[in-house]
């Protein structure tokens, strides 16, 4: 019985474990950047919690709601739509009760989530042809993620003009991470993926530098990793490792830096 719990769990669980650095480390940075120590915020509150709750359970309706319309147009097999219906209601419900309260609260979250809601809908669209692996819907799924950071520092009582530099040096690092997984996985034999990697992320150094320029050492290693290790071999949890230690990276130089 323990063990099918445990199947059951992961079954419910999104399949696309890269997701999750990218969920946590943007929300978690803008948490502790609006500390108040430059400015008026007044650091982590008791909101941010049902909010992380609120944002995690979000996503995961999200992913099962669009595999079910994926599979709704494309399975012959009735029951595997079927299978995504109850962790997509529970969660949404599970978003529902820890997120709308903080309406009350913070009624522009309601402008926060419209904002989004375009990009969902383009991940939806992309689910719904097939085609969740494109490029092009990696990066629209970055754009809501490294948004958090501004959520979350506004919960705090931090000043989104102080959040926009940490927000673009997330969306820098995440948005690389998308052309470079590739490289290593499913486009590994592909010598234009590998070249728009590694022109993106020399872009990128610059590009951090005028964020911060302590940033740069820390994108040139990004860089670095975007030009080595394509063709290496790496097993795909090595992939993952790396790609979860150089989100712990950012977070820290965030955290440090802003």
């Amino acid at each position: 019985m323990g063990r099918k719990r445990r199947g059951g769990l992961r079954s419910w669980l999104p399949n696309q474990h890269g997701a999750w650095a990218m969920l946590a480390v943007p929300f978690v940075a803008g948490v502790f950047l609006s500390d108040g120590s430059d400015g008026p915020g007044t650091g982590p509150r008791w909101a941010h919690l049902p909010l992380f709750v609120a944002w995690l359970a979000g996503y995961v309706a999200a992913f099962h709601a669009q595999q079910w319309i994926r599979l709704r147009r494309l399975s012959r097999n009735p029951r595997a739509p079927r299978r995504h219906v109850r962790p997509a209601l529970a969660a949404a419900a599970v978003s529902a009760l820890c997120g709308v309260p903080l309406l009350f609260v913070h009624p522009w979250l309601l402008v926060a989530a419209a904002c989004a809601a375009p990009f969902v809908a383009l991940n939806t669209y992309y689910a719904w042809r097939n085609k969740e692996r494109a490029l092009v819907n990696g990066l629209a799924a970055v754009v809501p993620a490294c948004g958090m950071l501004l959520v979350t520092l506004r919960t705090g009582g931090g000043s989104l003009a102080d959040g926009w530099r940490p927000a673009l040096a997330c969306l820098l690092f995440f948005a690389g991470t998308v052309p470079y997984v590739k490289t290593m996985i499913r486009e590994r034999d592909s010598r234009a993926y590998h070249r728009a990697s590694v022109a993106y992320h020399a872009l990128a150094v610059p590009a951090a530098y005028a964020l911060n320029p302590w940033l740069a050492p820390l994108f040139a290693a990004y860089l670095a990793r975007a030009v080595l290790l394509p063709g290496k071999g790496l097993k795909v949890p090595v992939v993952g490792a790396v790609e979860v230690t150089g989100a712990v990276l950012l977070l820290a130089a965030l955290l440090l830096l802003f």
